[in-house]
Parts: C-alpha cells; sequence; structure tokens
C-alpha cells in the first residue's frame, strides 16, 4: 500500500499480536475516530485563523502498532478516513473464534495464540475468551462450523470406557 493511495480494503490490513478481540477492533476504531475528530477540528480552527492551540493527541501502543504495522500516517484527512471506514468494516467482519478456558488467560498468551491463529488460519481472525472453572484444564475451542474440546474433563469423559475397564483390571475384577 502505497502512502498516496486512498483505496485500499480492509482484507489488506495486517492487524498486530496486541489487537486480540473484537473489543480490541473496537477500541482502535474509537480511538481513530477521537483522533480524526481532533485533527479535522484543528484544520478547521487553522483554516479560521484561530490561534488557540489544542493539545496533541497520544496514541495507544494498540493504535502506534497498527500504524506502523500497515505503514500508515495519520496525516492526511482523506487517508485517514478510508482507514477509519475499512477498519469499521474489519471489526464487522474479523472471523471470530471462541475460546473458553478454566482459568483466566494472561494477555501474553493470547497475544501470541492470536498470533498464530492469524498465520494459520485466518489473517484477521480475533479471539472471544470465556471462563469456564469446570474444564479443569486446557480449552473449549469453537468456530462457525466446529466445536474442539481441548479440555482434561472432555479427555476423561470420552476415555471413560477405557478407565473403567482399566480400574477393574487393576482391581482384579476384569
Amino acid at each position: 500500500m502505497t502512502e498516496t493511495a486512498t483505496k485500499f480494503s480492509y482484507t489488506d490490513f495486517v492487524l498486530p499480536a496486541n489487537t486480540v478481540s473484537h473489543l480490541d477492533l473496537a477500541r482502535l476504531v474509537t480511538e481513530l475516530e477521537r483522533i480524526d475528530n481532533e485533527m479535522t477540528t484543528t484544520a478547521v480552527r487553522t483554516k479560521a485563523g484561530t490561534k488557540k492551540r489544542v493539545a496533541r493527541s497520544t496514541h495507544s501502543e494498540r493504535l502506534d502498532a497498527f500504524l506502523l504495522a500497515n505503514n500508515f500516517k495519520l496525516t492526511d484527512s482523506r487517508k485517514r478516513t478510508a482507514i477509519l471506514k475499512q477498519l469499521r468494516l474489519l471489526k464487522d467482519n474479523a472471523p471470530t473464534i471462541h475460546m473458553t478456558f478454566a482459568t483466566e488467560a494472561d494477555p501474553a498468551s493470547l497475544e501470541r495464540l492470536a498470533q498464530w491463529l492469524r498465520e494459520s488460519i485466518h489473517p484477521h481472525a480475533v479471539i472471544a475468551v470465556g471462563l469456564q472453572p469446570s474444564l479443569v484444564a486446557g480449552v473449549y475451542v469453537r468456530t462457525p462450523n466446529h466445536v474442539h474440546d481441548l479440555s482434561l474433563r472432555g479427555k476423561l469423559t470420552s476415555s471413560h470406557e477405557i478407565l473403567v475397564k482399566e480400574l477393574e483390571t487393576i482391581n482384579g475384577r476384569g
């Protein structure tokens, strides 16, 4: 993507590892909208000759990583608007993988997991994280067309007959 081009698609976007969930995408959109509003207001005031200085807006690490990964600069109003439009579409269309854990997952692990999903499954995959203590250990993964129980509970349930047979053998009943 060239810096002068304003025609591009969200399918060209690279999501950084620190953008894990739909909420992270929504925060990117909200932050970019805020920055766009501030920059537009500043441009209008400058054209009107107002001398009042507007504080320079700061970016979150997430937005900085997104801008860097996609080689975007926010100085051009048209480009900013196009990025914002495509980012909204990405937020609405990003494929979601629901993952339910037995305990709360730490952010660094979720980032590594999101990066692996983007390399292996889909470049815009995001994770919807759930918590279910009855899983004991492991994860329950749900996509639009598949469900995978990768928990200890699921493994024990699927191996119930084998476990009973082994216990009976140990106890001398088998």
